[in-house]
């Protein structure tokens, strides 16, 4: 008997269309509840991909529907579907809202706050688990959380969340797990605002050659670690640069407990750049790393070949205006920056005569380094 499997397809899609409009239905229709923090989790729960495009709201101003299912060490929640009325959200009180952001702002408030999710701990626990030095400080933080309903003591004096804030709290650090690139933002654009201290005090702008040089400086210490033999320097005629070497590339597996690539971190993360950075400029307070270099230029494009694959990502001013994708198949390996200086901040272009010197000295000083410089610019 055979069967024909674009009609099969067919008869599938148009079955889970039938089911998502009774599900939509009935979320519009049932009102909104929270099982009780002591009903055991079960049955499945439902998941949109995220992205995806579903029909407006009639009410006109958009709702946000949420559900939440958790299972920890011996606790285990579940919540029925609820939802909230775009209009009721952009009306809320800013003075109370500020006072509960400013509650779980605090480093070690959200660090006792995590540390309680999977099971309760006494304030002896909570202390030596976070190593704050004395209970005082502890007590401190533990009484504005028990203030703000969102820390309970139970009776064997262990600390833990209450059942209704599980929830909440949950969606605030998933939230905050897809945010979390913009500190690294704000902090290109206060390297941005404050480039002499990475630059040096320059006069008429700043030198160019200052990022060329740092970028350079990575593909050095991939050589000194044995495994970069070759460095190729494209000059553009558009103020621009390329860097091109054939060590291991940057690593490009995603890092643990976060949405982000390697490859993003190493290219947004500035103080982790700064403190380890390889270059440092004449005058300069600070270091100058590959994230340093990041945010000082207009657009920067990396491109990296390892395990078989070539990836690029592209950044505009710091930011990222692309994933990281896989463009391709090579057996080479190595990483290529190329970028385009901030006109504002440098005055002029890139000397090929100042590049080529610098490509003998780096020639001189480690033989077993090729450095090539191609293209043309300001002689």
């Amino acid at each position: 008997m055979k069967r024909d499997a674009l009609q099969e397809i067919d008869k599938l899609a148009a079955r889970m269309s039938e089911l998502e409009s009774l599900v939509r239905r009935c979320l519009e229709e049932r009102p909104a509840k929270t099982i009780p923090a002591s009903e055991p989790a079960s049955g499945r729960t439902s998941e949109d991909l995220a992205g995806s495009a579903t029909e407006p709201s009639e009410s006109g101003g958009g709702t946000v529907y949420y559900s939440g299912r958790y299972e920890g060490k011996g606790r285990a929640f579940r919540w029925m579907p609820q939802e909230r009325q775009m209009e009721g959200l952009l009306r809320l009180n800013t003075d109370k809202a500020s006072k509960v952001l400013s509650a779980l702002g605090h480093k070690q408030r959200l660090d006792i706050l995590r540390a309680v999710v999977n099971e309760p701990l006494s304030g002896a626990a909570l202390v030596e688990r976070l190593n704050m030095g004395t209970t005082g400080q502890l007590y401190h933080h533990l009484k504005a959380l028990l203030g703000a309903d969102l820390l309970v003591q139970e009776p064997g004096g262990g600390y833990t969340l209450p059942g209704h804030r599980m929830l909440p709290l949950l969606l605030l650090l998933a939230a905050l797990s897809d945010l979390i690139d913009t500190s690294d933002y704000m902090d290109m654009t206060e390297v941005r605002s404050n480039a002499g201290a990475y630059l040096g005090r320059g006069q008429g702008g700043y030198d160019t050659h200052i990022l060329l040089w740092a970028v350079l400086e990575n593909s050095v210490l991939e050589h000194r670690a044995g495994y970069c033999s070759e460095v190729h320097i494209f000059v553009h005629d558009d103020y621009m640069v390329t860097v091109a070497d054939n060590g291991r590339g940057i690593p490009v597996r995603p890092i643990p407990s976060s949405n982000l690539s390697n490859v993003q971190s190493v290219l947004t993360d500035i103080a982790e750049s700064s403190s380890h950075a390889p270059f440092v400029s004449p005058g300069a307070e600070k270091g100058l790393g590959i994230a340093v270099v990041n945010a000082l230029s207009e657009s920067l494009a990396v491109e990296i070949r390892r395990e078989g694959k070539a990836y690029r990502q592209d950044y505009k001013q710091g930011i990222p205006q692309t994933e990281l994708l896989a463009v391709g198949l090579t057996e080479a390996t190595g990483t290529s920056v190329t970028f385009r200086p901030n006109r504002d901040l440098f005055g002029t272009g890139f000397e090929r005569n100042r590049i080529e010197e610098r490509a003998s000295e780096l020639a001189a000083a480690y033989p077993g380094l090729s450095v090539t410089v191609h293209g043309s610019a300001q002689d």
